[in-house]
């Protein structure tokens, strides 16, 4: 006959030994899963392809890339260029990640969606750029076509360098 209570005994170290062995196969798994994300890496373009801007897992700036066509461009539209690229990549940072974890971590959908939450809530999907295009130069091109740079007008030759030469006459009058 066995005894009740060695029994038990037996069955509380089977059961100790049972959790034991999950929490470090789980912990194996996250640990995977956290090598994974480092190494996530994402990019966006800009809706005019003039930059692409590449992020890691925490969002920042690994790599840009500016084509030549920005020689044809003002510092402004270069710099909402660049932002809207890096929008761009930055949002797409938990769609990556819940990939990563889908492999790794998919038994944990809590522990998933609250750290996709707070990516999301960190990288929102940019806003729409408003376009600026007068309706007569939209006639004909598709909507993810990227517009046309306006060509910039001809510079000006600069004035001549000389003291004596201003509005007609000269600028100082010497006595």
């Amino acid at each position: 006959m066995s005894d009740p209570i060695s029994d038990k005994a037996e069955t509380a170290v089977a059961r100790v030994d049972q959790l034991v062995a999950q929490a470090k196969e789980k912990a194996q798994r996250y640990r995977a899963m956290q090598q994974a994300i480092e190494q996530v890496s994402v990019s966006g373009a800009s809706k005019d392809g003039t930059a692409t801007v590449t992020v890691d897992s925490a969002g920042n700036v690994t790599g840009l890339r500016i084509t030549d066509r920005v020689r044809e461009m003002s510092g402004d539209q270069v710099a909402k260029a660049v932002l809207s690229a890096l929008r761009t990549a930055q949002s797409k940072l938990p769609e990556r990640l819940g990939e990563v974890m889908a492999d790794t971590i998919a038994d944990d959908p809590r522990t998933r969606d609250v750290i996709l939450g707070s990516y999301r809530a960190k990288f929102p999907e940019p806003e729409p750029e408003p376009d600026r295009t007068p309706p007569a130069a939209r006639i004909g091109r598709l909507p993810d076509e990227p517009e046309a740079t306006p060509p910039r007008p001809p510079r000006r030759p600069a004035p001549p360098d000389d003291d004596d030469e201003g509005f007609g006459g000269p600028v100082m009058i010497r006595e």
